[in-house]
């Protein structure tokens, strides 16, 4: 009867040892946050959807023009990833463009119809990128004519930096938009090998410098890369999306804060998630101070890989970035050289 006990016991230990494995793991300062966006959404259905299933930390930049651009923005949005419009810009070089591309000497006018009809074809989104740009974004007057056609509209810019000498950040100036820039470029080489490098490189320039930004494209090789690496970061990085690196985002703290526990079957059996996630995140100040890559490192190192550790792992940071998605469903006003 004694034995009996003990073992009842136990089994109701799990969920309170299950909290803890994410609490053991919560930093006294705040980790390296790391934004990863992936370009030129809108074309190839297939792997759009493969990163869609990936943690809702990343961030997609949709090309507004494409043909998926609107399918694959509503997506995106319902699985809770970040949304950039990818616009297209001029670049220096001599090549194909996208239909409404941005170019210097364009009228003030002409601009406005452009960025107006984008936001349209790519809704929820919450910033723009450029496409290509670097004639573009090296033009002072030109962008500051962007600068003031997003402030109307709320949305960040991120500098894709296809060119040293952007005036992204002069010509915002004046303005209510706020600038980012991307740090590293995972797959100008499309290698796996290549792709790994550069992702290794922007997780060492965000433990470095505090943060850091990464823009890739839904090839085969980076989403390979991503699928392998992603679990692996360091519990002292934290993937994040583009909006928590804006000068104005609210400071975030990993304190100790017991999260509401997952369902656990037996001790013995992979961990099975609730079925509506959406509805069953914990509260924001106690999901948010959670670190989703050092957590799923120990229960991987306990439990062992699977899809129910990859589900724990892909909840904890879609709960992370539920607030932002929450609070977009409000109403609000309307690359490569």
């Amino acid at each position: 009867m004694a034995w009996k006990i003990v073992v009842t016991s136990l089994k109701h230990l799990i969920h309170p040892v299950l909290g803890l494995l994410c609490l053991s793991f919560t930093l006294s300062a705040a980790p390296a946050r790391l934004a990863i966006v992936i370009d030129d959404f809108g074309y190839r259905k297939h792997n759009e959807e493969q990163i869609l299933k990936m943690p809702a930390a990343i961030s997609v930049a949709i090309l507004p023009n494409a043909p998926l651009s609107k399918e694959m923005a509503q997506k995106a949005y319902q699985s809770g990833h970040e949304i950039l419009i990818h616009m297209p810009m001029a670049p220096i070089s001599k090549q194909p463009l996208e239909r409404d591309t941005l170019r210097p000497g364009m009228s003030v006018e002409e601009i406005r119809r452009i960025v107006a009809q984008a936001i349209r074809n790519v809704p929820h989104a919450k910033g723009m990128n450029n496409h290509m740009g670097s004639a573009m974004t090296s033009d002072l007057g030109a962008m500051q004519l962007v600068m003031k056609t997003l402030s109307h509209y709320q949305l960040y810019f991120l500098d894709s930096v296809t060119i040293g000498s952007t005036k992204s950040t002069q010509a915002a100036e004046g303005t209510s938009v706020q600038v980012v820039k991307r740090k590293v470029f995972l797959d100008d080489d499309q290698s796996e090998a290549a792709v790994r490098k550069q992702f290794n490189l922007a997780v060492k320039m965000a433990q470095k410098n505090g943060s850091a930004i990464a823009i890739g494209h839904p090839h085969p090789s980076t989403i390979s890369v991503l699928q392998q690496m992603l679990p692996q970061l360091p519990p002292d990085v934290v993937l994040v999306p583009v909006s928590h690196l804006l000068p104005s985002a609210p400071h975030r703290t990993y304190p100790s804060h017991e999260p509401k526990p997952v369902e656990v079957k037996t001790p013995e059996k992979p961990v099975a998630l609730p079925v509506n996630l959406t509805h069953r995140c914990p509260a924001p100040e106690s999901i948010e101070k959670i670190n989703p890559q050092a957590t799923y490192s120990t229960i991987k190192n306990i439990f062992g890989t699977s899809p129910a550790i990859w589900s724990i792992y892909s909840y904890l940071t879609y709960c992370s970035v539920a607030p932002q998605i929450a609070a977009s469903s409000l109403p609000s006003a309307p690359n490569r050289p």
